[in-house]
């Protein structure tokens, strides 16, 4: 939903980009017709002059939406050339030095460079504009030489200055407003960010403290209480010994991630110092964990090199799998026989976790999130997971995980989402 609301005014502002420059096209089209025409009949300009003036003094509306400062002297140019290629007999008759097609050119020019660069560049081309017009009664004398005839010029003077400060004053006060929303915009914006950022930290500090408040506390009692058993209960064989010192080792490594876990779930900027990671190197020293409690495992490791060198998330998922494969077969199949086969190839590495029929069932319930949990890791990577009976009564779980996540492509998974029966 994010991205639909940020791609939606970016279309709006497009086609309002697109509107606005082809108006002005069309404008400058219009206005270039109509002062050709003009300039030629009604003040005797020669017909490529009036070709070459009028397309310069028109073009620079357009120009100015890149080259500002280009469209601002060639305007300036053509206004101050155009006024002086009259004929006095014609033009005595019409405004002077701005006729009316000019007049709306310098407005918009005027208009253009303000909204689009600036009050300071759209003045300075509103006050070339206006010496360029005052200077034309001065190198053309002749056109001004009656009193009526400089009144006209005044009067056009007065006029055409009047309006293009108009027409600056309203641009740069339509382009405060606009820069005044965009900046209301970006700071909603930021703003919907920064709550969903404060909300996403308050969750993560809330899940930090269940964590620790209830299931480090109670692995550390199982730390505590295994690790001082061969004192507080006089008369344990050695293999009890060992057994309960296999329990604490155990639970300090759970501490020992937990406390991980929490340091990045208390971090809000995601980058807490961590411990490396287990990976596929580490899976050995699994595997011989759970045979440390009395379950038989076989293990074997196909294109070692490979595996290792296969990215350190999926290095990390392949550990998590072999991990939950191996405590969803312990838990669910007691007694059972488990063998676990890592074969890495080029672009892929196969996991299979199979265990036998368990001599006996199990005690507790067969539902959880471990199936869902491993099938996420893996379609997170691009990979896939499956799970299910196996021809012989036992249980199959099978992953495929890509070497590159980069480059890999996502296959969906259709085995079921249960756990271990």
């Amino acid at each position: 939903m994010a991205s639909r609301r940020q791609r939606t005014p970016l279309r709006q502002r497009i086609s309002r980009r697109t509107f606005a420059l082809g108006a002005l096209g069309v404008a400058v089209v219009a206005l270039y017709a109509i002062l050709v025409s003009l300039q030629t009949v009604l003040y005797g300009t020669p017909l490529p002059l009036s070709f070459i003036l009028g397309a310069a003094l028109c073009v620079s509306p357009v120009l100015a939406i890149s080259r500002p400062v280009w469209a601002i002297g060639l305007f300036t140019a053509a206004a101050l050339t155009l006024p002086l290629t009259v004929v006095p007999e014609l033009a005595i008759q019409s405004p002077w030095p701005w006729s009316v097609p000019a007049l709306l050119t310098f407005a918009l020019c005027v208009g253009v460079v303000t909204f689009l660069h600036g009050a300071r560049l759209g003045a300075f081309a509103l006050i070339l504009g206006a010496i360029a017009s005052l200077l034309a009664p001065v190198l053309r004398p002749d056109m001004v030489a009656l009193p009526v005839t400089s009144a006209s010029a005044t009067a056009d003077l007065i006029v055409t200055t009047a309006v293009a400060s108009a027409v600056f004053l309203i641009a740069a006060l339509v382009a405060g407003r606009v820069r005044v929303a965009a900046e209301l915009t970006r700071e909603k914006e930021h703003s919907a960010l920064e709550e969903a950022r404060r909300a996403l930290v308050e969750e993560r500090t809330r899940i930090a403290r269940e964590l620790h408040d209830v299931v480090a506390h109670s692995m550390s009692v199982i730390q505590v209480q295994a690790s001082t058993a061969k004192y507080r209960i006089p008369g344990l064989s050695e293999a009890a010994t060992a057994e309960f010192d296999d329990i604490a080792a155990s639970a300090r490594g759970s501490l020992n991630e937990m406390r991980r876990m929490l340091g990045v779930l208390r971090t809000e900027d995601q980058t807490a110092e961590l411990a490396p990671q287990q990976g596929i190197d580490d899976v050995p020293a699994l595997v011989d964990s759970i045979r440390r409690a009395g379950v038989e495992v076989g293990l074997v490791i196909e294109g070692g090199e490979t595996a290792t060198n296969a990215s350190p998330a999926v290095q990390i998922a392949a550990f998590r799998i072999v991990q939950e494969a191996l405590s969803n077969a312990v838990r669910h199949a007691p007694g059972a026989r488990i063998a676990v086969r890592l074969h890495a190839e080029v672009h892929r590495i196969r996991i299979v976790v199979h265990n036998g029929p368990p001599p006996r069932t199990p005690d507790g319930p067969g539902g959880g999130y471990g199936l869902r949990g491993m099938r996420e890791r893996a379609e997170l990577l691009g990979g896939s997971l499956s799970a299910g009976p196996a021809s012989d009564g036992g249980w199959d779980v099978e992953a495929v995980l890509p070497v590159d996540p980069d480059v890999s492509s996502a296959p969906s998974s259709t085995s079921p989402d249960k756990e271990n029966p």
